[in-house]
């Protein structure tokens, strides 16, 4: 599994799947090739999941959005 922080607290938002990252990764702006880390907004999410994001992966993002809806974050595979 692969855990996925906060990346401005480093508190464990959770753990996703392989399938889960690669669709983040398809999805998402990368700045370089070994970039790990991603913004996300309220946006984001609501376009992930209209691009077919899982509900556990989409139910994830909007938790680690919390009140200020936006957050940085990072992946590592422990």
């Amino acid at each position: 599994m692969i855990k996925v922080y906060n990346e401005d607290t480093g508190i464990l938002i959770g753990e996703i799947s392989e399938e889960q990252l690669r669709f983040l990764v398809g999805e998402l702006v990368e700045e370089s090739l070994d970039d790990v880390d991603y913004y996300l907004s309220e946006a984001t999410v609501d376009m992930l999941e209209a691009d077919g994001a899982d509900a556990d992966l989409v139910s994830l993002l909007r938790q680690a959005l919390g009140e200020s809806g936006e957050v940085n974050i990072i992946y590592r595979r422990d």
